[in-house]
C-alpha cells in the first residue's frame, strides 16, 4: 500500500474528525476573502470617496484578522491531532516511521486546505454582497455599488491561507517528531489529575488573582491614570488584569470549588460529579485557553462597544464641535472679500433656494494669555506657558442661538472640547491672565462649557466666554487687529441642511466647518470603524465560540464511557443533563461574564471622550449581541452532549 492509498483510506475513515477542522479552514478563507474584497474593490473605494480612511483602517484590521484566524485554525489543528493521537500511535506501532506519518498528515492537511480554499472562496463571493450593502448603509452612502471579483483579494487570501497551511503543517511535523509512543496513547488523559497546590498557598494565590483584577480596575479609572506616563500606565493595567485573570482561572476558581466540595464532605451528587469534578480535573489545561478567550473577549467587546457608541453619538458629538449650522470667517484661503460680504452672498443664495435662516454677526478677540491653578493637569502643560485665546461675548452667542451660561463680571467659562476630559470639577477655579495692549486683564475661570462656541476651532484654540460688561472692557482696550468678525447662520428647518451645505461648499474656508458636511464625514468615519470592529468581533466570536464547542465535543467523546456506565446503572438522560448544563454554564458563562466585566471597566475608563452622549444604551446592545452568540454555541454544545448521552447505550 502506497502513502497516497493510506492517505485516501485515512481521510475516508476520519470524516467525523475532519469536519471540525475543515469548518475552521473554510470559515477562515471566507472571512478573509470577504474582508479583502471590500478592501481592494476599486468601485467601493472610488464611489464611497473614503479611500484614505478605508486604506488605513482595513490594513490595520487585516493584521488583527489574520491573528484571530491563526489562533483559531492552529487550535482546531491541535484539537484535530489530539483526537487522532491513538491512530497516529497505531501507525507507528505497525512500523511507519515518524517521517512517513508526518508526510501522511501534511498531505492530508494540504488536501483539506485546498478543498477549504475552493469552498471558502465560493462562499465569500456569495456573501460579499451582503457585507457590502451593510458597509454602504453604515457610511451613509445611498448610491449603487457593483461589487466585482477582485484578483488582488484572491491573491492576498491565497497567500495568507498558504501561510496558515505551512504553519499548521509545521506544527504537525514538530509534534510527531517530539512525541513518544506512550504519550500518543495517553494524550487525551493529560492534565486530568494535576497536582494541587497546598491549601494555604491556594488561598493566597486565589485572593491575589482577584486583588490584581480589582487593582487594575481601580487604577484604570483613577486620577493617576492620566499622567505623562499614560502609555506605561495602560501596559500596567493590561498586565494586572491579564495575570489576575489567569490566576483566577488557574487557582482561584479551583480553590473555591475545593472549598465547596469540602463543605459537602465530598458528597457532591450526580450533577456535581458531572460538572464540578471534570472542571477541577481539567482546570490546569483550561486556564490558558480560558484566559486568552476572556482577555480577547474583553478587548473585542470594548472595541465594539466603543465603535458603536461613536456611531450612535455621531450627531450629538458633531454638534458639540460644530455648534452653528454655518459659520463664515476670514480664516484660511478661499473667496476674496470680508466675512460680511461673503455672508451677504451666501444669504442671497439661501433666499433664492427658499431656505429659511437666522443670521447673526459675532465679533471675537484673538489674544494670548496664561492659566494658573493648583489642580491644573500636567498633561495640559499650561503652567508657565502662554496660550492662544479666542474671547467671545455671550450676548452675541445667545443671539446666534447657543444655549450657554453667562458668567459673572470678572469671570469666564472655558470652551475647548479637545481638553474637556482633563478639566474636571476639581480643577476649578483657575486663574487666567489675558494680555491686552501691554497690560494684563485678570479673570477667574469657574467652569468648562459643554460645547465649542465657534465651528472649526475644536482642539486648536482655547475659547473663553465672558458676559457683556467684561467683554466690552477688554474689547475697548484690545488693539483693532485682534478683533475678528464672524457671521453665523442657523436654519429654521434642519431638513434643509443637505441642500444648504451644497450651496455653502462654494464659500467654505480652509478652517471653517459647516455642521452637515462635518456630520456626514464623521458618520462615514464612524461607520467604517463600526464595520471593521464588528467584522473582527464576528470573526473572534465565531472563533472562540467554536474553540469552546470543539473542546467540549472532544471532552464528550472522552467521557462517553462514563455516560454508558451511568445509563447502565439506570440514570435517565435528563438526570445526567443537569450536571452537563451546569458544566456548560461555567465553560461558556464564566469567560463571558469576566469578559463583560473587563470591557465595562475598559469602556468606563475612556467614557470621557463622549462629552454629550450617554453611551449606556449602545454599550448594552453590543454586550447583549455578544452574549447571544455565546449562548447559541452553549446550546449547540448541550445538544451535542445530549446526543452523545442518548447514544451511550
Amino acid at each position: 500500500m502506497t502513502l497516497v492509498d493510506l492517505v485516501i483510506r485515512s481521510m475516508r475513515k476520519n470524516l467525523k474528525h475532519y469536519y471540525l477542522y475543515f469548518f475552521a479552514l473554510i470559515f477562515g478563507v471566507t472571512l478573509f476573502f470577504i474582508f479583502s474584497t471590500l478592501q481592494h474593490d476599486s468601485a467601493v473605494v472610488e464611489q464611497t470617496d473614503l479611500s484614505a480612511k478605508m486604506a488605513s483602517g482595513f490594513q490595520a484590521a487585516t493584521v488583527l484578522l489574520f491573528g484571530i484566524l491563526l489562533i483559531f485554525v492552529t487550535y482546531a489543528n491541535d484539537l484535530f491531532l489530539k483526537r487522532r493521537s491513538r491512530e497516529i500511535g497505531l501507525y507507528q506501532l505497525v512500523g511507519l516511521t515518524k517521517g512517513a506519518v508526518s508526510r501522511l498528515l501534511i498531505i492530508e492537511n494540504i488536501l483539506l486546505g485546498a478543498g477549504a480554499f475552493i469552498v471558502g472562496i465560493g462562499a465569500g463571493m456569495l456573501v460579499s454582497r451582503l457585507f457590502l450593502l451593510l458597509l454602504m448603509k453604515l457610511v451613509g452612502y445611498e448610491g449603487f455599488v457593483n461589487l466585482s471579483f477582485s484578483g488582488a483579494a484572491f491573491l492576498q487570501t491565497a497567500v495568507v491561507f498558504a501561510v496558515l497551511i505551512v504553519i499548521t503543517s509545521f506544527r504537525m511535523f514538530w509534534k510527531i517528531r517530539r512525541s513518544q509512543l506512550i504519550d500518543l496513547f495517553n494524550d487525551d488523559k493529560k492534565d486530568e489529575h494535576p497536582k494541587q497546590p497546598k491549601p494555604i498557598l491556594s488561598a493566597l494565590l486565589g485572593i491575589l488573582g482577584i486583588a490584581m483584577i480589582g487593582i487594575g480596575y481601580w487604577f484604570a479609572n483613577s486620577e493617576y491614570m492620566m499622567t505623562a506616563f499614560l502609555f506605561f500606565n495602560m501596559l500596567l493595567v493590561l498586565m494586572l488584569v491579564i495575570v489576575g485573570t489567569y490566576i483566577a482561572f488557574r487557582v482561584t476558581i479551583g480553590w473555591l470549588m475545593t472549598l465547596v466540595r469540602k463543605q459537602q464532605n465530598g458528597h457532591i451528587g450526580l450533577a456535581g460529579a458531572l460538572s464540578l469534578a471534570p472542571l477541577m480535573h481539567r482546570m490546569k489545561a483550561n486556564a490558558k485557553s480560558l484566559t486568552v478567550i476572556t482577555t480577547l473577549s474583553a478587548m473585542t467587546l470594548a472595541m465594539a462597544g466603543f465603535a458603536y457608541s461613536m456611531y450612535y453619538s455621531t450627531e450629538q458629538e458633531t454638534r458639540v464641535r460644530v455648534p452653528h449650522d454655518f459659520l463664515i470667517d476670514e480664516v484660511g484661503e478661499g473667496n476674496e472679500g470680508t466675512s460680511a460680504e461673503i455672508a451677504a452672498q451666501f444669504a442671497e443664495d439661501l433666499d433664492s433656494a427658499g431656505i429659511g435662516y437666522t443670521q447673526q454677526p459675532i465679533t471675537y478677540l484673538e489674544l494670548t494669555g496664561a492659566f494658573s491653578g493648583e489642580n491644573l493637569p500636567d498633561l495640559l502643560n499650561w503652567e508657565g506657558n502662554t496660550v492662544e485665546l479666542l474671547v467671545f461675548d455671550t450676548r452675541e452667542l445667545k443671539a446666534a442661538g447657543l444655549d450657554i451660561e453667562e458668567p459673572e463680571t470678572g469671570e469666564a467659562t472655558i470652551h475647548n472640547n479637545g481638553i474637556s476630559w482633563l478639566l474636571t470639577k476639581e480643577v476649578f477655579p483657575v486663574g487666567a491672565s489675558v494680555a491686552v495692549d501691554g497690560r494684563t486683564e485678570k479673570l477667574n475661570v469657574t467652569s468648562i462649557g459643554t460645547q465649542e462656541v465657534a465651528s472649526g476651532y475644536a482642539g486648536v484654540y482655547t475659547q473663553l466666554t465672558l458676559n457683556g460688561e467684561t467683554f466690552d472692557r477688554i474689547k475697548e482696550a484690545a488693539p483693532a487687529e485682534s478683533h475678528r468678525p464672524l457671521v453665523a447662520f442657523n436654519l429654521d428647518d434642519k431638513g434643509d441642511l443637505a441642500e444648504a451645505s451644497a450651496i455653502f461648499k462654494n464659500y467654505r474656508e480652509e478652517m471653517t466647518l459647516d455642521f452637515y458636511s462635518t456630520y456626514k464625514e464623521s458618520l462615514s468615519y464612524n461607520g467604517i470603524m463600526i464595520f471593521i470592529t464588528g467584522f473582527l468581533g464576528l470573526a473572534f466570536l465565531v472563533s472562540t465560540g467554536s474553540i469552546l464547542y470543539f473542546k467540549q465535543m472532544s471532552e464528550a467523546e472522552q467521557e462517553k464511557r462514563s455516560y454508558t456506565t451511568l445509563r447502565q446503572l439506570g440514570f435517565k438522560t435528563g438526570e445526567i443533563m443537569k450536571g452537563i448544563r451546569r458544566k456548560q454554564a461555567f465553560v461558556f458563562g464564566i469567560p463571558l461574564l469576566m469578559g463583560l466585566v473587563h470591557s465595562v471597566f475598559a469602556i468606563k475608563s475612556v467614557s470621557f471622550l463622549f462629552t454629550s452622549t450617554d453611551i449606556t444604551m449602545p454599550v448594552t446592545i453590543a454586550m447583549i449581541a455578544y452574549a447571544l452568540v455565546y449562548l447559541a454555541f452553549a446550546i449547540l454544545t448541550i445538544g451535542y452532549y445530549r446526543k452523545t448521552i442518548q447514544a451511550a447505550l
